[in-house]
């Protein structure tokens, strides 16, 4: 439980120094267009922030963390996430800076973006997948308890 509120703490922060870090280079360039630096801020906040204090939540209600599939989730969640807006970061400061990459590197920032969007999604489907099999064990355990009391009674 420590680790998910630690985790929710730093895109908490990353999310409102990337607010800071988009408003800012683009005020000091005179920037006025659209940027991928526009919604860095919202995606930090709501897949980091948000989406790991709902994750708190089910830990509480659930045991996510008993799962097997619980730390191919976190790893790969995390590291989808990561290169996902470390790659918006690097091509919205590309983009006000007026230096926006052409050919081979603008290509290669595009297969970036798009191997950490399918490492974010296996992440996300592992979760589902954790989710579902400590629901049905919380289930089992009710059942069983049940069972024992009635047994008992």
């Amino acid at each position: 439980m420590k680790q998910l509120f630690r985790t929710a703490n730093i895109y908490m922060i990353l999310g409102l120094v990337s607010g800071l870090y988009a408003r800012e280079l683009t005020h000091l360039n005179h920037f006025e267009g659209d940027t991928p630096l526009d919604t860095l801020h919202t995606h930090l906040l709501a897949l980091g922030m948000l989406f790991f204090l709902v994750v708190i939540a089910l830990e509480k209600l659930f045991a996510l963390t008993e799962s097997r599939l619980f730390k191919w989730f976190f790893l790969l969640y995390n590291g989808g996430l990561i290169l996902t807006v470390a790659v918006m970061t690097l091509r919205g400061t590309l983009t006000v800076l007026d230096a926006a990459p052409q050919g081979a590197a603008d290509t290669t920032l595009a297969w970036t973006a798009g191997f950490g969007h399918i490492v974010l999604t296996v992440g996300l489907i592992f979760f589902f997948h954790a989710l579902e099999h400590r629901i049905k064990a919380s289930k089992e355990a009710a059942k069983d308890t049940e069972h024992a009391e009635t047994a008992t009674a």
